[in-house]
């Protein structure tokens, strides 16, 4: 029976550990960047490209044909006959041509650095993915330090509530304030069901990112870090930046792709084999010839020529949206450092200022009630100051945090 109370402890003890498991923002990263479909479709195309490549250097498939050769309609013309031999052939004819071996090279090359471009997508769309997940990761934190500030805020309620009822009842105060106070209580319950319906959205969120049950429950950790950024140059975007680096593969694709179509206009030789067996003692014969197609000729080297041109083109496209995002990535860089810095100012001057300030203020009121020398809707108005400047300066930690995410996001930062 022991044994059996033991063994169901430790169970309960397991299932509560599972149901109250804390998640740090790294692991939830590690989780996207393992589990995410987006990460395995990307594997699957790489390593398709990368099989496909294998085949670069391949030869084209020999050719092989058989037939009647120069066969009269006539059947009985076939025969041997006193005046002759027969007349009419069966052919068996093998045709093979060989490839040149720039072109294999040149495919070889161009095949192999086609999922170059994938890495670089892969790598982009994970940035994308982990800006979300720390969008929701620090949602979720900043609703944790609001119901935190609701439970405090619950807590002086009851405590001004009870005072209230008290001296009411020994004709020491008026209900002025109370019956707000008691109204309060009612917001709070009401702002309490609805951030924890926030935080069963983020939640859902992060699950569907770490793709995984939708309703695996999970708590996370608190730890943030408030980041200083140095402004950031072009080398910079170039050297970190995926999206940029998949393009400036693209373009070093096209320069593969346009080598592998002027190895087209090469001529291209082969050999040919025709055997014949005669018909009614005919001897038999055969035949041995060289052949080269010369896509060099104008009438058959245009469609060569136009897809360099094409080519050409599409590189020039590429620089112009590789400037492009060049260009928007450092004025958003440029914009958002200062945006951040502001927003810095502003929490500095909550925490060290503002909300200081008022926390005095509330407790020179709370004193002042409990010495019978101030009113109770003197205390209910410092509180409420209080508590809305506090939950004013957790929404300016909310807007700081996302704007790194943003940041984050434009470096291509983890």
């Amino acid at each position: 029976m022991k044994i059996k109370l033991l063994i169901s402890g430790f169970c309960s003890v397991i299932v509560f550990a599972g149901n109250a498991q804390t998640v740090s923002l790294d692991s939830i990263l590690n989780a996207i960047k393992e589990n995410h479909p987006a990460m395995k479709m990307y594997d699957a195309d790489i390593r398709s490209m990368d099989e496909a490549s294998k085949g670069a250097k391949s030869w084209m498939p020999p050719e092989i044909g058989t037939g009647l050769w120069m066969t009269p309609y006539d059947p009985s013309l076939w025969k041997k006959t006193s005046e002759g031999t027969g007349m009419g052939q069966y052919m068996i004819s093998a045709q093979q041509m060989f490839p040149n071996k720039k072109e294999q090279v040149a495919n070889r090359k161009y095949m192999q650095a086609m999922s170059s471009a994938d890495k670089e997508t892969k790598e982009a769309t994970l940035n994308d993915l982990n800006a979300e997940a720390k969008k929701s990761f620090y949602m979720w934190l900043i609703i944790d330090k609001k119901l935190k500030v609701l439970d405090e805020n619950e807590h002086l309620l009851n405590f001004m509530i009870q005072s209230a009822e008290l001296r009411y009842k020994n004709n020491l105060g008026k209900l002025d304030a109370y019956y707000k106070a008691k109204a309060e209580l009612g917001k709070i319950a009401n702002e309490r069901i609805m951030m924890q319906n926030d935080i069963k959205q983020q939640q859902i969120m992060l699950n569907t990112l770490m793709n995984r049950d939708k309703n695996v429950e999970f708590s996370i950790d608190s730890f943030y870090v408030i980041k200083n950024y140095a402004e950031a140059d072009t080398n910079y975007f170039l050297q970190s930046r995926s999206d940029i680096k998949a393009i400036d593969r693209n373009i070093e694709i096209t320069k593969l792709q346009q080598d592998l179509e002027r190895t087209k206009l090469k001529p291209q030789f082969g050999v040919r084999y025709d055997h014949m067996f005669g018909f009614g003692g005919f001897p038999m014969q055969y035949s041995l010839m060289a052949m080269i197609k010369l896509p060099i000729a104008n009438w058959s080297s245009k469609m060569y020529k136009a897809n360099i041109e094409s080519l050409n083109w599409k590189a020039v496209s590429l620089n112009e949206q590789k400037q492009m995002i060049l260009n928007e990535a450092t004025g958003e860089q440029q914009s958002m450092l200062s945006a951040i810095e502001s927003k810095k100012r502003q929490i500095d001057l909550y925490q060290k200022n503002i909300i200081p300030a008022l926390q005095k203020n509330y407790q020179t009121m709370q004193l002042s009630y409990e010495q019978n020398t101030g009113e109770l809707f003197e205390l209910f108005d410092a509180w409420q100051t209080l508590t809305m400047t506090q939950m004013e300066y957790l929404d300016q930690l909310q807007g700081l945090l996302l704007m790194q995410v943003e940041m984050d996001k434009i470096l291509e930062q983890k």
